[in-house]
């Protein structure tokens, strides 16, 4: 496994890394978890990331890293617990930490991420949101200063927003999903640039759109699904004819595509199982995409350049069930 830089933290990660959230117990048996996460640690995966709201996903790698000597790194987050959850409240903050420190069964933490920074609707973390001042960001620098944490990081989802907080400057790393892969590009525009002027280390979420780009959808996308947009309808139709004139899986596609930017550090996948932790890994070995093909891509994804609103973010979860999404809530 390659291994690049993580920004200015100045680690060097494996350019793939695991994502915590399908090793826990509603996605995986702990056996199973812990085969997982051992063969990613066989294959030279040196980064794994969790959540306090990735089930007992904390819980589990607390149990199966337990006595490790393999190297690698952990990141976890702040967002979600204990609850009632108050992102303005230290004592609640810490309380969080200390929670992760015992499920993990660690005294430290390698990354600490404020988790969904940029939706306040979700977390409501900013005393002041033009300079992206509250009490969480004294709690991380006491953090780092006492030693239980190492480095500091943000962990959200939008497409610009998450741009504003990178270019802050108060970050070590960002982690960025659902906004970078084949055929969405949004990332590209704001997140990478800022992050890339600020030494900010870029760790990828869902390369595979939550399982849009995992696997194809023909019969879904041709048939059903009346939310999907014609266009991005006309532009997955155009992507699986290319995959069959070129010969190549899907998924292999997409994490060759990702890691094909070098501006990206890490690149996160969710596996339940060592099998697809090697499916992962080998498509990650094959390099780069061929640069006829990822032009082909690049045409592809200038289809749709932004997401539809009518779009679902969890197009992938979707896709499998067509007839369980209605479209966007009430309007505001």
């Amino acid at each position: 496994m390659k291994t690049r830089t993580l920004g200015r933290t100045g680690v060097s990660v494996s350019e793939l890394s695991l994502g915590g959230l399908f090793v826990a117990s509603f996605a995986s048996p702990l056996e199973m978890a812990k085969a997982t996460v051992s063969r990613a640690l066989d294959l030279g995966i040196t980064y794994i990331d969790t959540a306090p709201t990735y089930g007992n996903s904390e819980e589990v790698l607390g149990r199966v890293l337990a006595g490790e000597k393999r190297p690698f790194l952990l990141s976890t987050k702040l967002g979600g617990r204990p609850q009632p959850f108050k992102p303005q409240d230290r004592a609640c903050l810490l309380a969080s930490v200390e929670e992760s420190l015992r499920l993990l069964g660690r005294t430290s933490i390698d990354i600490l991420m404020i988790h969904e920074p940029d939706r306040p609707g979700h977390y409501d973390w900013w005393a002041d949101w033009d300079e992206i001042n509250g009490p969480v960001l004294e709690v991380l620098d006491g953090l780092r200063k006492n030693g239980t944490v190492r480095y500091t990081g943000i962990g959200g989802t939008t497409a610009h927003e998450l741009a504003r907080f990178v270019r802050s400057g108060k970050f070590d790393v960002v982690l960025t999903a659902y906004n970078y892969s084949l055929l969405w590009r949004e990332a590209a525009l704001e997140i990478f640039p800022a992050a890339v002027e600020k030494n900010v280390g870029i760790i990828l979420g869902s390369p595979l759109q939550q399982g849009a780009l995992s696997r194809r959808y023909d019969d879904e996308v041709k048939k059903g699904a009346p939310w999907l947009s014609k266009t991005r309808r006309e532009q997955l139709i155009a992507l699986y004819a290319l995959l069959d004139e070129v010969g190549m899986d899907i998924a292999e596609v997409g994490l060759r595509f990702v890691l094909s930017n070098p501006a990206v550090s890490t690149v996160l996948f969710g596996a339940a199982s060592p099998q697809e932790v090697e499916r992962n890994v080998a498509a990650a070995n094959k390099g780069p995409l061929p640069a006829p093909v990822a032009r082909r891509i690049d045409e592809l994804a200038a289809m749709v350049p932004f997401r539809p609103f009518e779009e679902p973010a969890g197009l992938g979860w979707l896709l499998v069930s067509p007839g369980s999404y209605k479209g966007p809530g009430v309007a505001r």
